[in-house]
């Protein structure tokens, strides 16, 4: 049967912002004379922002979670401000063609004030018909929450849904909900193989990600397909 959902992820899908999360993470600890590594930001990708937040205060020696996270994400609201968030090519037209074909939806870890600005900023607040934030739900990625409450929020079995994913633990989320998973692996975040071996369909970049979509919406394979 052809999917009857889309469940979109935001940073490193639609737009291009994982880089940012590192820089601000950085910024974050350095402020406290800590030295933030690769070895954190991979094991804080995917997590909600109350999850990465605790990392994070306890990495810099404040402790105070609450603190971190709203510093991190003031910051990542003035770098999308500052035009420095911006969508990767083709990413706000895939979105839109898609939301014609069926309900589309967002579930990702950036904090409910972000997902807004950005989704307002770019223009595609009223495409969707549900977003969730990460933080919304019980756990983060790689658990399902996120990607199990978009679907509810759609009124859709997960199992009828494609989640699109560039990380492994979102790929790990969205496999994990039970969704046809495609990949759109970030060159400079690679998922690990393990997760790769859970997508479905794999895609250079995103209008690779488009033609994928459409093909498993028309119910026919493509040369990228797993």
């Amino acid at each position: 049967m052809a999917p009857a959902a889309v469940v979109f992820d935001l940073d490193g899908v639609l737009v291009e912002s994982e880089h940012l999360w590192e820089e601000m993470w950085t910024r974050y600890a350095a402020r406290s004379g800590v030295t933030w590594t690769a070895e954190d930001t991979g094991h804080v990708q995917g997590m909600s922002a109350p999850e990465w937040a605790e990392h994070l205060a306890r990495r810099a020696g404040t402790g105070d979670a609450a603190e971190a996270e709203r510093a991190v994400v003031d910051d990542m609201v003035e770098a999308l401000e500052q035009g420095r968030m911006e969508p990767y090519d083709g990413a706000v037209v895939m979105v839109r063609e898609v939301a014609e074909r069926v309900p589309v939806a967002l579930a990702t870890s950036a904090a409910r004030r972000l997902l807004d600005a950005v989704l307002a900023r770019h223009r595609l607040d009223t495409t969707f018909t549900a977003t969730v934030s990460s933080a919304e739900v019980p756990r983060g990625k790689p658990s399902p929450d996120v990607y199990l409450e978009a679907a509810g929020r759609l009124g859709v079995d997960p199992a009828a849904c494609v989640g699109v994913e560039d990380s492994s633990n979102g790929i790990r989320a969205a496999h994990a909900a039970g969704m046809t998973v495609v990949a759109i692996p970030n060159p400079t975040y690679p998922p690990k193989p393990d997760a790769m071996e859970l997508a479905t369909r794999v895609a250079d970049g995103v209008p690779a990600a488009h033609r994928e979509i459409l093909a498993l919406l028309d119910g026919v394979p493509t040369g990228a397909a797993r």
